[in-house]
């Protein structure tokens, strides 16, 4: 999920709006015994807590469970300092304890990044008897530096992927088949995650990235700024489509004047959810797909497609009135306070959205989902590189990341004292806002703490959101691009090429959707739905 007026990584980045409680720490020990309590009934209230319609389960951390193929594990819950996950240090080949590059996406890394991953680099060696060294790619430049780093053999050890670069990265032989290597070396990180999402991240009936057990559904929500929602008396719930929302924001714009831009977009920061009606077959691919719910599983040029062009023309017209960003298309960032918002999450995610957002509060209204495809399932998943030189290291942080609610915490928000603080019951109370390695990329929610001001319920609204799921009826499959790797990459070049303009509203998609669909047809996509197609006819005969 790459698409986004407040992207992807915010959704899920777990920032909240604070009202400190004191600056007093909780003294360790107390704090301690708070959390092992917390966290065993955090586990054991989520319960059939699934990722799937089919609600499957394993277990959890160091403990015995039975698991049938139709049920879900019955699970206890302890802290991850068993020998299984701490282990004796490994030593480098110089005799050092390895230091494992992990890359992923995020915002401007705040000025003590590095030293406070150095702090928690102490807890890992700790634990694992490793380091990590943590590098975040801005929002606009993950997807180049990612493509730069693998095709020139820069060396990595860990990096975040998602549905627009794994396969491809599997066919360019990069990432590591962890298939086997992840039962043998981390048995309960294998154990912990749903065995439907181990299916979802299969490529060629293998697994090369460790998906993050988390909102695997899709479900995306539209949001106003409280302020203007009271200001001007809109009825947000009312707000379903593209035309219900054009009044609204006509409204905003009518009231604020020419300088205020309800709507602010920038590269990588496009209008999310755009392509939500349409399963991308994990072909990485946008202007591809099967419209979600056709049972005839068509394979077609999204471009093409009516829904797509009237969104698309909102946006221009939109751009055109000024209630969009006239810089849009060049800027890198959208900054703050944006009052108007798309989102894919759950409802409690509104205070993270929010606080993001530099934003009071937001109002919610759910406009589509919740969708299960296999491109929400390859949406957050962590790879090993094929060069490598401590896989199973690589894989012991990620159990750490799915089993260990201290590394979690310490990851997803920053370091106790610095960046949060514990309140009475276990819960977090930001300090700071510029934490910039979102959660979303690194491991499960369901053994993150919940914020202090935050809903404590908000576990459970993704475990019902996952459970009343509908599927696409592509689910399961995932285009082998081996045959079409250039036609692809061809394709995607033109799509870069045009989709900043496109999707902040910045061309006219009368002229631009031609223009983009003749290139994109001279680079290949003929080949590619042809493939595409032909792979999903007979993946579905069988």
């Amino acid at each position: 999920m790459t698409d986004g007026t407040i992207e992807s990584a915010q959704n899920d980045s777990n920032c909240s709006k604070i009202f400190l409680r004191g600056n007093q720490k909780c003294k360790s020990a107390q704090k301690e015994e708070r959390m092992k309590k917390k966290n065993v009934n955090k586990l054991l209230a989520l319960g059939l807590v699934s990722a799937m319609t089919a609600g499957m389960l394993a277990g959890c951390g160091n403990t015995a469970s039975t698991t049938t193929d139709k049920g879900a594990a019955d699970t206890t819950v302890t802290e991850a300092t068993d020998d299984k996950t701490s282990t004796d240090t490994a030593k480098a080949d110089n005799g050092e304890v390895p230091t494992l590059i992990w890359w992923s996406i995020g915002g401007t890394p705040p000025d003590d990044f590095d030293k406070t991953i150095a702090e928690i680099s102490d807890y890992t060696e700790e634990k694992i008897g490793v380091r990590i060294d943590v590098k975040i790619a801005g929002w606009a430049d993950y997807e180049t530096k990612m493509n730069n780093i693998i095709n020139t053999g820069e060396y990595f050890d860990l990096m975040f992927v998602n549905n627009t670069n794994y396969t491809k990265f599997v066919n360019l032989n990069a990432l590591e088949n962890i298939t086997d290597l992840v039962q043998t070396e981390t048995p309960d990180l294998y154990n912990f995650i749903p065995t439907d999402l181990w299916e979802g991240a299969k490529i060629h009936g293998n697994v090369y990235a460790v998906p993050t057990y988390k909102d695997s559904s899709l479900t995306q929500f539209w949001m106003l700024d409280d302020a203007y929602v009271q200001k001007y008396n809109i009825d947000v719930d009312s707000i379903k489509d593209y035309a219900t929302l054009n009044d609204a924001l006509q409204t905003i714009k009518e009231g604020e004047g020419k300088s205020k831009y309800p709507m602010q977009l920038a590269q990588g920061s496009t209008f999310n959810g755009f392509f939500n009606n349409y399963d991308g077959l994990a072909s990485g691919l946008q202007p591809i797909g099967v419209k979600y719910d056709d049972a005839s599983r068509k394979v077609v040029c999204t471009l093409e497609q009516d829904d797509i062009m009237d969104g698309l023309n909102w946006l221009h017209k939109w751009y055109q009135d000024g209630i969009i960003n006239p810089d849009a298309n060049v800027v890198t960032d959208g900054g703050k306070g944006s009052i108007f918002g798309s989102a894919q999450g759950w409802p409690a995610a509104a205070t993270t959205w929010a606080f993001n957002a530099g934003i009071e509060k937001y109002d919610l209204t759910q406009v589509f989902g919740p969708l299960y495809t296999t491109e929400t399932i390859q949406g957050s998943m962590n790879a090993i590189s094929a060069n490598s030189k401590y896989k199973a290291e690589a894989l012991k942080v990620l159990q750490l990341m799915n089993t260990d609610s201290k590394f979690r915490d310490m990851c997803a928000y920053g370091t106790e004292g610095n960046y949060m603080e514990y309140a009475e019951d276990g819960t977090v109370q930001k300090l700071r806002d510029d934490w910039n390695w979102p959660s979303y990329t690194q491991g499960t929610f369901f053994i993150l703490s919940t914020q202090a001001d935050g809903d404590p319920d908000a576990w459970n609204q993704v475990k019902e959101q996952n459970e009343s799921a509908v599927s696409s009826t592509c689910l399961g499959f995932a285009l082998d691009v081996t045959n079409i790797q250039n036609e692809i990459a061809n394709c995607n070049t033109v799509w870069d090429k045009y989709k900043n303009d496109l999707l902040t509203g910045a061309s006219d998609p009368a002229t631009a959707v031609p223009a983009c669909i003749e290139e994109l047809k001279a680079a290949g996509l003929d080949t590619v739905i042809e493939e595409a197609q032909k792979q999903v006819d007979e993946f579905f005969a069988n």
